[in-house]
């Protein structure tokens, strides 16, 4: 027969787990960390870099070069890739930012989204992070396009510069908000890409990108007044063609601006809707963020 002798058990220590309690400089710290994590995901993906810029080089030298001909008596001697060029620094910036939404799909699928939200920080913190994450990588892509300005006869300056990143930001902003407000009701990477087609290019094809907004037919005028796009595109042309030196035949044909009964709008004022705009957005993606479960 055995004998065990009775031991006294020892005492178990105990992990004392302390949850910090919620201050502002501790959501600050949740926004830098999401924004940092977009930024990390970003520059790992080479890949995702270079197919970014594809497509508004494909819209820039491939079709612009090849339409020249046919739109060379519209443009009044301006070259047809010149003309488009705000608007390639538009959509560089507009398909950037709507993939970077596209990460908060992508963290739904692989579980990374719940830890993300049981995390002793408001989920608005998580919003504003992925936001400015966005933001900034599609600012980043839209300054690679911004570097070959000199390819389409368009001189650098320093208004130049700061004032196309400032609109680039402000663009950026507001589509990724728009982005994360639709991608939070959405479950699968598929779903997201087929919404946001769905939505973003005629959005960005009736914004004036591509063509003069002076003299449309009376419905696409309409819908060119009321696409938000649209106010990013015409003070970005005022920039690009603040630098060139055209004919004022040119300048009436190619960058009427928009205009509300025969009022023409500041550049100022239509960067304010932008920013107003993704300022409502981004509370709309704040406020189904936090009502879900």
């Amino acid at each position: 027969m055995t004998v065990v002798e009775d031991r006294p058990l020892e005492p178990i220590e105990v992990v004392r787990v302390r949850v910090p309690k919620r201050s502002f400089a501790s959501e600050l710290r949740a926004i830098k960390i999401v924004w940092r994590r977009e930024l990390i995901r970003f520059k790992n993906d080479r890949m995702r870099i270079v197919t970014a810029l594809v497509q508004p080089f494909l819209f820039l030298f491939v079709l612009g070069g090849g339409l020249q001909q046919l739109a060379s008596a519209g443009t009044h001697g301006v070259d047809l890739k010149t003309f488009i060029y705000p608007g390639i620094l538009c959509m560089t910036v507009m398909f950037t930012a709507m993939f970077s939404a596209a990460s908060i799909v992508w963290d739904r699928e692989f579980g990374f989204l719940r830890e993300m939200m049981v995390a002793p920080v408001r989920r608005s913190s998580i919003v504003i992070g992925k936001c400015f994450g966005g933001a900034t990588v599609a600012t980043f892509q839209g300054l690679i396009v911004l570097a070959v300005a000199w390819t389409v006869h368009v001189p650098y300056s320093l208004a130049l510069i700061v004032g196309v990143l400032a609109l680039q930001l402000l663009l950026a902003f507001s589509i990724t908000a728009f982005g994360l407000a639709v991608a939070i009701r959405i479950k699968t990477m598929q779903s997201f890409m087929g919404v946001m087609q769905m939505i973003i290019l005629p959005m960005y094809f009736i914004s004036g990108a591509l063509f003069p907004v002076a003299g449309l037919p009376a419905w696409l005028t309409v819908l060119n007044r009321i696409d938000p796009v649209a106010y990013a595109v015409d003070p970005m042309r005022r920039l690009v063609f603040g630098q060139l030196s055209i004919s004022p035949a040119a300048r009436h044909v190619l960058d009427p601006g928009i205009s509300w009964w025969g009022w023409r709008m500041p550049a100022v004022l239509e960067a304010a809707v932008v920013l107003l705009l993704g300022l409502a957005l981004l509370g709309v993606a704040i406020w189904e963020f936090s009502s879900t479960e």
